[in-house]
């Protein structure tokens, strides 16, 4: 874990959405130091399935040797947001630091997501970020810290993140078209980041996401806290950034990672809105054209390779394939494979019925898969876990991971007939 340095002693941290989760975490490590924490957040009455308040997290603050403010906020009412800003100069004397870490989420298609829960990711993720921000950023000025902290992804543009779950992406990349503009807005004076991880995290959230058992694929909070912290540290020179939480902390010196997994040595899920996993602290905004997997299509096809353990798999896969499956996966799968019998491949899940095939689908894939031969026939057997050959490089992806952890337990239903 990264040791407190007192940096934030007597400093004051809006957090919204602070009464559990990364932003009790981040209120915990801060509160370390000595911080004042300002809660900003709904809960005031316990939740039947999501544990923690307002009052119980302002407790475990001032337990852990900071000062607690509880202010009930819903960022989605202005007011609320400026009378908890009011409180909270009134009794600290100002804010020296934003934690924009208030989120909604919905995993769900165009025509699958109802307008009010799209009026909720844009009001809350977006239109709260911005609003908080706003109410903050007088004081924030006068403050020798000065930083505002969005848990928001880097803006990544390849589509195949907007097409399982537009509304989502769009208010998410809203948190982070914040930092793009107020970076520039304010450099100098205010130090403006966001934050993501690299790997899921164990919240609630994430529980009723991925269901039972998803904990032991997921790091702790505490991850997110370490990294949050390490921006604070910074001047505000370092402004602008698209932080990726394991890639900071190994600029701090941080090598063993395992003490944030919930499972020690237990392959981790990749959280999403990351291609390829930069080896950078920071991920800037840049233009660029589509990935290579939306490009023109190629005006040759590749040969055919000879029959071999690459053909035998997929012919296996074929085999096992219903209606049922179809239903439940509902995803492309587009397979690059180097070494012998390679190529591009593809399985498809839409279709009825379902189909594997050599070349490119014909319809665009949601999911592009690169990896070698070998590995390929040893993952689609069960003698390679697909997690563990993506943490170890042996395996990339391009699309939407959620779609690429449907296929790893649709290959665990398979196993037993390779």
């Amino acid at each position: 874990m990264l040791p407190n340095t007192g940096k934030l002693a007597g400093c004051t941290v809006f957090i919204t959405g602070a009464s559990r989760g990364i932003g009790k975490a981040i209120a915990l490590k801060a509160a370390k130091d000595g911080a004042n924490i300002v809660i900003a957040a709904k809960t005031t009455h316990p939740h039947p399935r999501l544990s923690g308040t307002i009052y119980t997290a302002a407790e475990e603050v001032e337990a852990a040797g900071g000062k607690a403010l509880p202010c009930v906020v819903d960022v989605r009412d202005e007011q609320q947001i400026n009378n908890a800003v009011e409180r909270a100069v009134e009794k600290f004397g100002g804010i020296d630091v934003l934690v924009n870490n208030a989120s909604a989420i919905s995993l769900t298609n165009t025509l699958e997501t109802p307008t009010k829960r799209v009026d909720l990711m844009m009001n809350v993720n977006t239109r709260g970020t911005y609003l908080t921000s706003k109410a903050c950023i007088p004081y924030l000025k006068k403050s020798k810290i000065a930083h505002i902290l969005n848990l928001s992804p880097p803006l990544n543009l390849n589509p195949l993140w907007f097409k399982q779950h537009c509304a989502y992406t769009i208010a998410k990349y809203g948190m982070s078209m914040c930092v793009l503009g107020m970076a520039e807005e304010f450099k100098g004076e205010i130090a403006v980041n966001a934050l993501w991880p690299k790997t899921a995290i164990h919240t609630a959230a994430m529980d009723m996401l991925g269901g039972s058992g998803i904990e032991s694929q997921c790091r702790k909070v505490d991850i997110i806290a370490d990294a949050a912290y390490s921006i604070f540290k910074r001047p505000k020179t370092f402004t602008g950034n698209f932080v990726i939480d394991e890639n900071i902390l190994k600029d701090e010196g941080v090598e063993n990672f395992d003490i944030y997994a919930v499972k020690p040595g237990h392959p981790l899920i990749p959280d999403f809105f990351l291609d390829e996993q930069p080896d950078t602290i920071t991920k800037k905004m840049e233009s660029r054209g589509p990935p290579p997997e939306l490009r023109e299509e190629k005006s040759q096809p590749p040969p055919k390779p000879r029959s071999g353990a690459v053909e035998e798999t997929f012919r296996i896969v074929k085999d096992s394939l219903s209606d049922d499956v179809v239903k439940a996966t509902q995803a492309i799968y587009q397979f690059e494979l180097s070494g012998e019998d390679g190529g591009t491949w593809f399985l498809d899940l839409k279709s009825q019925g379902g189909n594997v095939g050599y070349g490119e689908p014909s319809d665009r894939a949601d999911v592009v898969m690169s990896m070698s031969t070998e590995d390929f026939v040893k993952m689609f057997s069960g003698k390679l876990k697909p997690t563990m050959a993506f943490m170890s490089g042996k395996l990339k992806i391009k699309g939407n991971m959620a779609l690429a952890i449907k296929l790893e337990k649709l290959m665990s239903q398979m196993n037993a007939k390779l």
